[in-house]
């Protein structure tokens, strides 16, 4: 009996470290650049560049957001090589940084999961890093494709669970966009909505269950919750990829995105909040609930439970400003417990789903992530899907040894002030 206990119970996960790809200043595309670039690769249709000048007015997006080589000629270039570029740039720096940061050698990993949801190349992602690391040859691979913004979740949850069933195993989980194939240069606005948004990015995360790495780890994984609601014809519909009337694929967003987006959110909360809320909030929940079912369910609203209770730092994925808030105005979160996720926006635009890790890297080089802290990621992907986090900060993360990760070299200038030209 005491055997089955043992070898039931369930293992703590530890994420041992990560990082952030930083773009190179030559990759840098200023807001005016994008704007020109789009005038001149839209030149036959010039209410397209307006269009798209209007959006980045109001995205919050900066002036050192990167594109890749490829979406920066006249005209763009998506083809399979630049493609193949952009991922050896992203994927084997991060990876690169992470173990020399830790001093760990790549044999170690055991598991290894990649998600790049539009650039899904044979061989895969993952056998792309097997092949350039020379990994062993026992190493269990996944390769996730088509998920969305919330594929890095996906994925971390994925190595939860292999590295439940392995003991003492190391993950490592590469996460990002290859941005390169999505380079949609029609007039459908729909469509140019995200390609707006997207920019260069990539995280590599080094999970492990062996309890020996407590003491270094940054973080230990509490839950994970997933709500999935493909089942609903609108939110499966509501991010695809797809052609528009000239033949030409980009990624399309539904106007009814960011009522679909709350919805799931709130699905999720229902799931996260028994699993982290103290009593006194799950009291208050319930009452509201049997009294809006039973008695005024006219009059009363619904009560929604105080996460700042509970959670010290929010990571908003941040796909772009009108997603940041929603999710603020939804939670009733401070501006400064939204902070990451604007000037993550800001820095390095909407970098799909690795933003969640540069968003907890700008917490962590503003110095605030302390030992016990609690963090709240959060990631949304087409499906649709909503995906929850939550980590317990395992020690002090102190700048000086871990350094300031992709904020590096501009952190002393943040937050910043970012304009709201839609009350303009």
């Amino acid at each position: 009996m005491l055997l089955y206990n043992y070898k039931s119970k369930k293992r703590c996960i530890y994420l041992l470290d990560y990082a952030c790809f930083l773009p190179s200043p030559t990759l840098r595309v200023p807001f005016s650049t994008f704007v020109e670039h789009s005038r001149l690769v839209s030149k036959d249709s010039p209410k397209t560049a307006h269009f798209q000048m209007r959006i980045l007015e109001k995205a919050g997006l900066g002036d050192e957001t990167a594109l890749p080589i490829a979406m920066q000629f006249l005209p763009p270039q998506p083809t399979l090589n630049f493609a193949y570029d952009e991922s050896h740039l992203v994927v084997f720096s991060t990876i690169d940084e992470l173990f020399h940061k830790l001093e760990l050698n790549l044999d170690c990993i055991d598991i290894l999961i990649t998600n790049c949801s539009i650039f899904s190349p044979s061989p895969s992602l993952s056998s792309m890093i097997v092949n350039k690391y020379k990994l062993k040859s026992s190493i269990k691979t996944f390769s996730l494709s088509g998920m969305g913004c919330s594929a890095s979740a996906i994925s971390i949850d994925l190595a939860n669970r292999l590295l439940q069933i392995w003991p003492n195993s190391y993950a490592l989980v590469v996460s990002t966009e290859i941005i390169t194939p999505n380079c949609y240069i029609g007039s459908e606005r729909s469509m140019s909505v995200p390609a707006c948004l997207f920019r260069v990015g990539c995280s590599s995360i080094l999970l492990t269950s062996n309890w020996a790495e407590r003491c270094r780890a940054k973080y230990q994984l509490l839950n994970v919750v997933r709500t999935n609601n493909c089942a609903n014809n609108k939110a499966y519909k509501s991010v695809t990829q797809e052609e528009d009337v000239e033949g030409k694929i980009g990624i399309s967003l539904s106007k009814d995105l960011m009522f679909i987006a709350g919805e799931t959110l709130k699905s999720n909360i229902t799931s996260l909040g028994p699993l982290v809320l103290p009593i006194s909030e799950k009291l208050k929940f319930v009452i509201n609930f049997v009294s809006r079912k039973f008695l005024w369910s006219n009059t009363i609203r619904p009560y929604l439970p105080h996460f700042n209770k509970v959670f010290d730092h929010f990571c908003i994925h941040a796909g772009g400003r009108a997603v940041i808030d929603e999710i603020q105005k939804n939670l009733s979160l401070s501006a400064q417990q939204v902070e990451a996720s604007r000037m993550t926006l800001h820095r390095f635009g909407n970098t799909s789903s690795s933003s969640i890790w540069y968003e907890l890297s700008y917490i962590e080089a503003k110095g605030r992530m302390k030992k016990g802290d609690r963090v709240w990621q959060i990631a949304f992907g087409s499906g649709f899907k909503c995906k929850s986090m939550v980590w317990k900060c395992n020690r002090n993360v102190d700048t000086k040894i871990d350094g300031h990760g992709p904020w590096k070299h501009c952190i002393h200038r943040y937050p910043v002030h970012i304009p709201d030209f839609r009350k303009l």
